[in-house]
């Protein structure tokens, strides 16, 4: 088989059979096209010459082009999972990254938000207007429970259940999960519901909570692009992304006493060891908070 027509395949038994977000999806898509594209420059026709010696070349082609070491760690995630994927389709009989250690991912605390600058973001929008009003509900939708701005793009009316105040959404791996969400954000949400979705939506037929000016579903990029614009407003000098809103929730409630399990079920992470990273980041914050007040510090 050809080496491309392979790929399709594993992509489409992703899809199907193992029932992965099309986000995911195309991430290993991705990575595997650099690869191919590496494979086909130097002339290997099949997977079956990949040989470890191939695919250390290749990795450190990617590192030469100054690449992240996350994107690295990825890339060799993503090799390691299809090969497994041909070693069990008999594809090929030996399975290169057998014999590849991964290497030790580099611990960053994320970017996060004080409350005073959570406050300055969340005064930006013009709630006397549609798109303000429905970017107040939005960031505080966000800062309120904690979801990946793809949740956020997909949340539909039916997903939302104020009067219990609870919001329904589907994660990573297609895991369903129920997040709380506040008194503050439902009354915001009511609002746009009642005065700015119905001036957006134009009379169309549209599920999708957040629309954009056309009246149809605000996108991920659009998410993105709509926040830079209101961080450079509220005066933050810090790298905000959507997923900065996130960080920020998790620590916040963490320092307000929160139990790591709760967080986690919040967060929707499958493993617990990805929540323990905002405890590293809060007691950060509370060693700085400490160096700054106490008078012996």
């Amino acid at each position: 088989m050809r080496i491309n027509n392979i790929v399709t395949d594993y992509l489409h038994y992703l899809l199907v059979e193992r029932g992965l977000s099309t986000n995911t999806v195309a991430s290993y898509h991705n990575d595997l096209k650099k690869f191919c594209q590496y494979l086909k420059l130097n002339k290997i026709v099949s997977f079956d010459k990949v040989t470890k010696q191939v695919v250390l070349d290749f990795l450190e082609a990617q590192t030469n082009k100054k690449i992240a070491n996350a994107s690295i760690l990825r890339l060799i995630t993503s090799l390691r999972k299809f090969f497994q994927y041909l070693i069990e389709e008999k594809i090929i009989d030996s399975n290169p990254l057998l014999l590849i250690d991964t290497p030790k991912k580099k611990t960053r605390l994320p970017e996060v938000l004080s409350l005073q600058e959570v406050d300055k973001l969340l005064q930006v929008p013009d709630t006397s207007k549609a798109l303000g009003l429905r970017d107040r509900a939005m960031l505080e939708v966000m800062y309120a429970t904690g979801l990946r701005v793809s949740e956020i793009a997909n949340l539909r009316l039916a997903d939302l259940h104020l009067e219990l105040g609870i919001i329904q959404t589907i994660g990573k791996g297609q895991k369903e999960r129920l997040v709380p969400i506040g008194d503050v954000a439902i009354t915001w949400v009511g609002n746009y519901l009642k005065l700015s979705r119905p001036k957006l939506l134009k009379q169309k037929r549209n599920n999708y909570l957040f629309l954009n000016f056309h009246g149809s579903k605000l996108t991920r990029q659009g998410i993105w692009k709509n926040l830079k614009a209101q961080v450079r407003q509220a005066g933050i000098e810090k790298n905000v992304t959507p997923h900065t809103l996130r960080h920020s929730f998790a620590t916040h409630i963490l320092e307000n006493g929160a139990d790591l399990r709760i967080v986690q079920e919040l967060l929707g992470h499958a493993d617990i060891s990805t929540t323990q990273l905002y405890t590293h980041l809060s007691k950060k914050r509370l060693s700085a908070i400490y160096n700054n007040t106490h008078p012996r510090a």
